[in-house]
C-alpha cells in the first residue's frame, strides 16, 4: 500500500518566522484542515452543523473560537455512542498501525509522529533506553521514534523494574534516558546506594525526562551534579493529540509546535484568552488521520508571546500550571474519577472513599483512604485484590490505604484530591 501523502507537511521556518507571516501560513493551513475534516469525518461535520456553521466562516484565526471546544468526556461520549472513535477517524481503518488508550478509556489511533528534539546524529553509536510504556499509551513508541530519528539505537525497557534498569544502563554504557524525571532519580539512588559513583561508573550524557510536574529542579540536579544534558528541557505531550510545546536550550518556556495551533480558553466559555492569561490549553493538530479540532486538553496555562533568546518567535507555555478538569497527572499518566469509581463500585464493602496525591522526595504519592461498611473477612487479600484491579484500570498504583471512620470522608468531597505543593 502506498503511504498516504502528508497534507499537512512539517516546516521548521515556521519557528523563526516574524508573527504576522507565521499567522498567515497557519491560517492557510487550518482552513484547509476545516475542509477536509468537514468533509471526511462525520463526527466534525455534525459539530459544526450544531453550531451554525459552515467551513468558510472560519475565515481568520480568532474566528477558530467560533467552534465548540471538543472535550475529553465529550470524546468518550462520542466513542461510546460511534465506536471506536467517535466518527473523527478521517481514513480508512486499514490505514492505522497501532490504537493506543488513554484515561476514560479513550481510544487514539497512531498518527505522524514528527522529531522535535535535537538533530539527526546525534545519537549515532550510541544506546538509549526508553522507559515509557510501549501498552496501551502511545508514549513509549513516540518516543521510540523520536530517538530513532536522532539516530539512537533504542533499548525499550517500559516503565517499572529500577533494579534491572540500572543494570542495563551500566552494563550497556547508556548514553541517554529517556522517561519522568522521578523515574531517572529512582535509578540514580538505587545505583548509590549499590556503591557506585553514578557519574563516573555510568555513561549517562543525554536525558528526555518530562510528564511531571515540578521536574525542573530535577533537571538541574541531573545537570550540575551528574553532567547529563536535559535535551529539550521539558515536553508537552499528550496521547490525544502528541507532542504539544517542547522547550529549547534556553529553557525559557516551552515553544508551542507549528504542525498545531495551541489556543488559551476560558475553560467556562470556551473564549479566547490573551497572552498572559491562565486558562485550559486547547489544541488543533494539523492531522488528516485524526483531526480533534479544538481538543480541550484539561490542562491549564497560558502564552508568552516575546521573543526568546534562542530566536524562535513560536508562543510558548510557560509550564503546565494545573486541570481545569477532574482528571489529576500522577507519575506522568492521567488518572481520571472515573476510573477510580469504576474500581471501588466492584467493592461493596466501601461506603465512601478519596484518592488523595501527594509529592514526597520527588515522586508523587496516592493515599487511598476508604470508609468501610463492614471489615472484609480476610483483608490483607482484600487488599492485594484491591491493588491490582486499581493499577489495573488506572495503569498506577496507589502507595498506601487508609481506613477512616464513617462519616469522615464528605459525600460531596472530590474523589481525587490533589495536595501537591511544587
Amino acid at each position: 500500500m502506498a503511504d498516504k501523502p502528508d497534507l499537512f507537511p512539517h516546516d521548521d521556518s515556521l519557528e523563526r518566522l516574524p508573527a504576522a507571516d507565521r499567522e498567515g501560513r497557519l491560517l492557510n493551513k487550518l482552513q484547509l484542515l476545516i475542509k477536509y475534516a468537514y468533509a471526511n469525518t462525520g463526527g466534525f461535520k455534525t459539530r459544526l452543523d450544531q453550531a451554525g456553521l459552515k467551513p468558510g466562516d472560519i475565515s481568520t484565526l480568532s474566528d477558530l473560537e467560533k467552534i465548540p471546544v471538543l472535550k475529553k468526556d465529550d470524546l468518550l461520549k462520542l466513542q461510546k455512542e460511534i465506536p471506536p472513535f467517535g466518527g473523527y477517524l478521517a481514513v480508512p481503518l486499514s490505514e492505522i498501525d497501532h490504537v493506543y488508550q488513554s484515561p476514560g478509556p479513550i481510544y487514539d489511533p497512531q498518527r505522524r509522529i514528527r522529531n522535535t528534539f535535537g538533530s539527526p546524529g546525534l545519537g549515532r553509536g550510541q544506546i538509549a533506553i526508553n522507559s515509557w510504556s510501549y501498552q496501551v499509551t502511545p508514549a513509549g513508541m513516540i518516543m521510540d521514534s523520536v530517538l530513532k530519528n536522532m539516530g539512537f539505537t533504542v533499548f525499550p525497557a517500559g516503565p517499572g523494574n529500577t533494579d534491572l534498569q540500572m543494570q542495563v544502563m551500566l552494563d550497556l554504557q547508556v548514553a541517554c534516558f529517556v522517561g519522568s524525571p522521578s523515574f531517572l532519580a529512582s535509578i540514580i539512588k538505587k545505583a548509590e546506594e549499590a556503591g557506585h559513583n553514578f557519574k563516573k561508573d555510568f555513561n549517562l550524557k543525554y536525558a528526555l525526562v518530562f510528564g511531571e510536574m515540578g521536574g525542573d529542579r530535577l533537571r538541574k540536579t541531573f545537570s550540575e551534579k551528574y553532567g547529563i544534558q536535559c535535551l529539550g528541557g521539558d515536553v508537552y505531550v499528550t496521547a490525544d493529540t502528541g507532542i504539544i510545546a517542547t522547550s529549547c536550550e534556553d529553557n525559557a518556556g516551552m515553544h508551542v509546535s507549528t504542525d498545531m495551533i495551541v489556543e488559551i480558553v476560558d475553560p467556562s466559555t470556551g473564549r479566547a484568552l490573551p497572552a498572559g492569561e491562565v486558562g485550559e490549553v486547547v489544541v488543533t493538530p494539523f492531522d488528516d488521520v485524526y483531526p480533534l479540532i479544538r481538543f480541550g486538553t484539561g490542562d491549564l496555562s497560558m502564552l508568552v508571546t516575546d521573543r526568546c533568546a534562542c530566536g524562535r518567535t513560536t508562543p510558548r507555555l510557560p509550564k503546565i500550571m494545573g486541570r481545569s478538569g477532574d482528571a489529576v497527572r500522577v507519575r506522568a499518566m492521567f488518572v481520571h474519577p472515573g476510573q477510580t469509581n469504576e474500581v471501588m463500585s466492584k467493592y461493596r464493602e466501601v461506603s465512601n472513599y478519596q484518592l488523595i496525591v501527594t509529592r514526597s522526595d520527588d515522586r508523587d504519592e496516592m493515599l487511598l483512604q476508604v470508609e468501610l461498611e463492614h471489615k472484609p473477612a480476610n483483608t490483607e487479600q482484600w487488599l492485594e485484590t484491591l491493588r491490582k484491579d486499581f493499577q489495573a484500570v488506572c495503569k498506577v498504583r496507589f502507595d498506601r490505604i487508609e481506613y477512616m471512620p464513617a462519616g469522615s470522608i464528605a459525600k460531596d468531597a472530590k474523589k481525587i484530591a490533589d495536595k501537591r505543593v511544587y
